[in-house]
């Protein structure tokens, strides 16, 4: 049967899902009679780890004798949770679901049965190795972990606690493995990290992150696409921001961590910037860089948030010309100070969550309209799918996942972009 890999939640859970498959092999799972099931979960909401224990149950109806692993941010963060599942029988942290040797912790294996938990502090691991992959299976781009960890705490996030004190990966150890990947055949590499504008911090000479990106991009001139992840705009050092304006190779599409739009939340999220500054980013990088196209996480309901406090972050969609929203309606997460703090009431929380989303998917359609009738280059990523460099849905005819087409934009459903291959709209 195999190993089945099951990944939840963010880019860097789906690059070390690769190196998660690799280990497992290496370990002889792809041996066991019954096959294996590892789940890499995420921690990001309570939802989130709801979602993985049910599908964690649901695997162990369809597949009663293969064996069961978790692993991954909730499994680090609780893994006593999982350990009192009867369907898993093991369950890994963060930095222990990377080396092969512990996926033989398991009966098959000569383990007493009874030792279903291998998760060490995480706040012990002081480093992140540059896990070399060759390919990201089922996908046209490729992910490259260059940092791990945050060194931050805002006050609803669980993350650090499952990730760690912030780690960057080696410069040169980041190169070598884009360097592989665009041998391989990736036209589109995207680089990946739990707090990525922290790059560096702890390195020597502590290089940033637009040093990594401007040095990338001259050492691998085979890597058509070049992406980055999401980042924090108030960390965006100044050769990030040269490189933006500059490098074409460097994608216009930057995915934001904004969280809120209101002084005061953001205050009480501790996070480091204040609504001007998101703005003003947004306005110096779109002078740069007409053609960006920004992202951006957004919570809806965070403690204490009044329907004024509501409102600065649903006009702050349109203030900073956000397209992509991912919004996330707030649900406490145990041991964060965020749930101590006076809770909103649970249907407002979701009525604001909706408008958030209403908004969000106004403005996506208002930028659909706004590149028809323009040019597009475009990754295909599966047959008839395949995403602009602004990193825009477009049904395209023609062209193998991972080629890049130009096309004309020949309109939108309101979901995404209709494209024709350029030779084709000549004609």
């Amino acid at each position: 049967m195999g190993i089945d890999i099951v990944t939840f939640g963010c880019r860097l859970n789906t690059y070390e899902s690769e190196v998660m498959r690799r280990e497992a092999e290496a370990a002889g799972l792809g041996a066991l009679k019954n096959g294996a099931v590892i789940f890499n979960t995420c921690a990001v909401t309570a939802e989130a780890v709801r979602q993985a224990k049910q599908s964690i149950r649901k695997a162990r109806r369809e597949n009663p004798d293969a064996r069961i692993i978790v692993t991954g941010c909730a499994a680090q963060t609780d893994p006593d949770g999982f350990v009192a599942m009867g369907e898993v029988d093991l369950v890994l942290g963060n930095e222990e679901k990377l080396k092969a040797h512990n996926y033989r912790a398991l009966p098959d294996f000569g383990v007493n049965d009874t030792e279903k938990a291998r998760v060490n502090d995480i706040f012990s691991v002081r480093e992140t190795a540059g896990h070399l992959v060759d390919a990201i299976e089922g996908r046209a781009r490729a992910f490259v972990q260059v940092q791990n960890g945050c060194d931050h705490r805002c006050t609803f996030c669980i993350i650090p606690y499952g990730r760690g004190n912030s780690r960057s990966v080696p410069m040169g150890a980041v190169v070598e493995q884009v360097k592989r990947l665009a041998g391989n055949g990736y036209a589109e590499v995207v680089l990946s990290g739990v707090d990525m504008t922290s790059y560096g911090a702890d390195l020597p000479g502590a290089p940033k992150l637009g040093r990594l990106v401007k040095t990338i991009l001259r050492q691998v001139p085979d890597v058509k696409r070049l992406r980055l992840s999401s980042i924090d705009s108030i960390e965006a050092d100044d050769e990030l921001m040269e490189a933006i304006a500059t490098e074409t190779r460097l994608m216009p599409h930057l995915h934001l961590s904004l969280q809120a739009g209101d002084d005061m939340i953001l205050k009480r999220m501790k996070r480091r910037h204040l609504r001007d500054d998101s703005i003003r980013f947004c306005e110096e990088v779109r002078r740069m860089r007409p053609d960006i196209v920004f992202g951006a996480d957004i919570i809806a309901g965070f403690p204490t948030e009044t329907e004024a406090m509501f409102e600065n972050s649903l006009k702050i969609v349109e203030e900073c010309g956000l397209t992509h929203l991912h919004v996330f309606p707030f649900s406490p997460r145990e041991g964060t100070p965020a749930a101590r703090m006076p809770q909103v009431d649970g249907r407002a929380i979701k009525e604001r969550a909706a408008r958030l989303r209403a908004a969000g998917e106004a403005a996506y359609r208002r930028h659909l309209e706004r590149l028809v009738g323009t040019r597009q280059s475009i990754l295909v990523e599966r047959d008839g799918l395949g995403r602009t460099e602004g990193f825009t849905l477009a049904a395209i005819e023609g062209g193998a996942p991972g080629s890049i087409l130009a096309a004309t934009i020949t309109g939108q459903d309101g979901a995404r972009l209709i494209a024709a291959p350029t030779a084709m709209a000549a004609a």
